[in-house]
C-alpha cells in the first residue's frame, strides 16, 4: 500500500506555524508574507480534509485534529533537521567555525592560530566575528568565544579567563602628562577614551580603586569598538581603559604602558561556548583543549582587586 504523504511545502508551513504559534512569525521565519502562510495552510487542509487551525479575531490556535497532528509532525521535522546538521558537520569534520568578537580575535586569537594550526595543520578553521550572542540552532559554528557572566543555558560553557582592566597609555604620553607636580594621577583629568560597547569601565575602574573625584572634569572622547580605543591610545590621543589579557603583546612591545599598575578584575569573564547538542568531534575537542592550555599559561600581570 502506497504512503500518503502530503505536500511538502504546505507541510512545512504548517509545522513553523504550529511551533510558533503565530501566522507573522511564521511568515518571518520562513522568509515569505503572511497571506502565502495562510494560503499553504488552507491548502494543507484542504488536502488532508481536516480544520487544522481555528481563525480568530487575534490570531490562530490548533484545533483539537490539529494539535494531535502537530504533536506528531513536530517532532519529525526535528529529526529531519538534526539528521541534516549531523550529515553536515560529519561532512565537515575536519572544518572547524569558530565565532567571536573582532577585538578579541584580533587582539588574543589570531595571534595565536598559528601555533594551533602547526599541532594540527589538517584542521581548517573559518573565524567569523559578530556582536551578538551565539545561536547555535541558528548560526552554523561549532564553537563561540563569547564575554559575559558565564549563564548560557543552551551550551556546555568553559571558563577561559576574567576581564581585567586598567589604564593604558603610550611611554611618551605618560612621560608628558604623568610628570606633573600631582603625580600621574593628573591623567585622569585630561582626556579618557571609551568604547561604545564597554561604556561602564571607566566607572567601574574608578570606584574600585578611589579616584572618581580626579576624573569627574575629564574630556571623553568615544570609539565604535575597543579596538579603535586602543589604536586612539598608541596615537596619543589619552588614556584608554585597557582589557590588559588582550593587549600583552603591546606591552611587551613597549607601545603601551599601565601608568598606575592597578587593575581590577571585574565579575564578567571570556568563556568558550559549544552547543549542548552538538555531538563531540575531534576538532572541538582539539580546539577546546588548546585554548584551555593557552588560557592557563597566560600571565595575568600584577596583582588585581576584584570586584
Amino acid at each position: 500500500m502506497a504512503r500518503r504523504i502530503p505536500p511538502l511545502n504546505p507541510l512545512r508551513v504548517f509545522e513553523a506555524v504550529a511551533r510558533t504559534g503565530n501566522l507573522t512569525s511564521a511568515a518571518r521565519q520562513l522568509h515569505v508574507t503572511q497571506p502565502a502562510v495562510s494560503r499553504q495552510i488552507g491548502v494543507l487542509e484542504d488536502y488532508l480534509e481536516v480544520e487544522l487551525f481555528r481563525r480568530e479575531r487575534h490570531g490562530v490556535t490548533l484545533t483539537s485534529a490539529g494539535r494531535a497532528y502537530a504533536d506528531q509532525v513536530l517532532p519529525a521535522f526535528e529529526r529531519i533537521a538534526q539528521a541534516t546538521q549531523d550529515l553536515i558537520r560529519c561532512a565537515d569534520a575536519d572544518v572547524l567555525r569558530v565565532r567571536t568578537y573582532s577585538t578579541f580575535a584580533a587582539k588574543w586569537l589570531i595571534p595565536r592560530l598559528g601555533d594551533f594550526q602547526r599541532l594540527h595543520p589538517d584542521l581548517q578553521i573559518k573565524l567569523s566575528n559578530a556582536v551578538e550572542d551565539v545561536d547555535f540552532d541558528e548560526d552554523r559554528v561549532e564553537v563561540a568565544i563569547q564575554y559575559g557572566d558565564g549563564a548560557w543555558s543552551q551550551a556546555h560553557v568553559d571558563l577561559l579567563f576574567h576581564d581585567q582592566i586598567e589604564p593604558v597609555c603610550t611611554p611618551a604620553y605618560l612621560a608628558t602628562h604623568g610628570a606633573q607636580a600631582s603625580g600621574r594621577q593628573a591623567l585622569l583629568g585630561l582626556r579618557l577614551l571609551d568604547s561604545r560597547y564597554r561604556r561602564a569601565e571607566w566607572a567601574d575602574w574608578l570606584a574600585a580603586v578611589g579616584f572618581a573625584d580626579e576624573a569627574s572634569a575629564a574630556h571623553r572622547m568615544v570609539f565604535g569598538s575597543s579596538l579603535l580605543t586602543w589604536q586612539a591610545a598608541m596615537e596619543g590621543l589619552g588614556l584608554a581603559m585597557g582589557q590588559t589579557r588582550l593587549l600583552t603583546r603591546e606591552f611587551e612591545a613597549g607601545q603601551l604602558v599601565r601608568p598606575f599598575a592597578r587593575p581590577v578584575v571585574r565579575k564578567q569573564a571570556y568563556y568558550l561556548l559549544r552547543a549542548k547538542r552538538q555531538r563531540p568531534s575531534r576538532s572541538v575537542e582539539a580546539f577546546r583543549a588548546w585554548m584551555l592550555a593557552e588560557c592557563q599559561t597566560q600571565d595575568s600581570g600584577p596583582d588585581a582587586l576584584a570586584i
